[in-house]
């Protein structure tokens, strides 16, 4: 199938030497930060995990967020999801991809990454962060190679490949479970330091990852005609409406436990994030405050039946979910986690422009992974006649 690449529009590969482009630009960046060090970033001895760990951290829950179509498909054969489970999956293995490469960026020396491997710990949660993350990618890769054959060759998948199936719903869950303990698992750490933080993570995961997939295939059908199925549609915008209420509902169960408790540590983080802490006021303020109006408007949008399934709100109420999800899981998790630190003191951290570079370059390398993909996904549908096929 990889044949299918070369057989396309010119705007597509427009559109990958535009992802290129970024990519390139990353990675010129990243080059030099290998030969300087991470000194051109904003982090230092007292915020050691910046931009690239909240990228990491909120790119876990976008491939665990595939989950959401292939539980329904497979476990309540749900037929309307099968049409689009392709994309999702295919979306999970750029996601988890970006993930590693974040995880790179982030040690300054790439071949760090390897002593996991060499000097296996089971006792560290990063070592089985590693090792879920990679298995998850696999199966992904596997479940939708094998499925997207079948489909070409117009025959039933082979039995085995649902055994895989099963396999990767409850590794998605893993992946996102873990990511949670690697947080919550640090004491030093009074935001992170919450038996509900894993809980929190998947929440956010089954609403942004669903939401970042419907926005994309609805970008796809503008651009390209695909139909990925208005009932599909419908009902993967009821299930993010769920994961949303769901999500900010949990939040503000930390805000009760801080507060109402009276936990200094717990309420300080806070603080810092919305209204600043002992005379320290930061940038990161204006953008909680950000997230908070948009997560409300986007449920305003998302809960009333009437709006949610109207295409010309639903767009903007996803977007407005996304931003909101975004912020809240990886600029605030980590600036809340670190700041201020174990000894009561505030160390500023602000994301330099070198640093932005290279994590753009990162989501350059992700968007070529996904578009490539799903243009063969596309063009196989496109072959068995289920490229615009309507709902009945």
């Amino acid at each position: 199938m990889l044949e299918l690449i070369l057989k396309g529009r010119p705007r597509f590969y427009l559109w990958l030497c535009f992802l290129g482009a970024i990519f390139g630009l990353g990675f010129i960046v990243y080059i030099f930060q290998a030969n300087i060090g991470l000194a051109i970033t904003g982090m230092s001895r007292d915020v050691s995990w910046g931009l690239y760990i909240a990228q990491f951290t909120y790119f876990v829950g976008v491939a665990a967020g595939a989950v959401m179509l292939v539980l329904p498909a497979y476990f309540h054969h749900y037929e309307k999801f099968k049409r689009i489970i392709i994309f999702g999956e295919f979306m999970a293995v750029g996601a988890v991809i970006m993930c590693m490469l974040f995880i790179v960026v982030d040690l300054g020396q790439p071949q760090r990454a390897l002593n996991v491997l060499l000097h296996p710990t089971p006792n560290s949660v990063m070592f089985w962060d590693m090792t879920v993350l990679f298995g998850y990618l696999l199966l992904n890769i596997i479940i939708g190679w094998v499925t997207l054959e079948a489909a070409r060759n117009d025959v039933k998948p082979p039995k085995w490949i649902k055994v895989l199936i099963y396999i990767s719903i409850i590794w998605a869950f893993s992946i996102h479970t873990v990511t949670g303990f690697l947080y919550a698992g640090i004491p030093g750490r009074h935001y992170w330091l919450t038996a509900i933080m894993a809980a929190r993570f998947l929440a956010s995961a089954f609403c942004s990852g669903p939401a970042i997939l419907l926005l994309l295939l609805m970008a796809v059908r503008r651009v390209t005609g695909f139909e990925p199925g208005r009932e599909a549609m419908k009902t993967l915008s009821t299930i993010i409406t769920y994961a949303m209420c769901v999500n900010v509902f949990f939040y503000l169960l930390e805000i009760f436990t801080a507060f109402y408790s009276g936990i200094p540590g717990h309420q300080h983080s806070i603080l810092y994030l919305f209204t600043g802490h002992d005379g320290h006021m930061a940038w990161i303020n204006s953008w909680m405050w950000t997230a908070v109006v948009f997560a409300v408007l986007s449920l305003l949008m998302l809960i009333p039946p009437a709006l949610r399934y109207n295409d010309k709100i639903l767009p903007w109420a996803l977007i407005l979910l996304v931003i909101a999800s975004w912020i809240d899981k990886s600029l605030g998790l980590l600036i809340g986690g670190f700041v201020p630190n174990m000894f009561e003191t505030v160390t500023e951290y602000t994301p330099t422009i070198p640093e932005i570079l290279v994590a753009l370059g990162v989501y350059g390398l992700g968007g070529i992974i996904i578009s490539v993909l799903w243009k063969i996904a596309m063009d196989v549908k496109k072959e068995n006649g289920t490229f615009a096929l309507k709902d009945n």
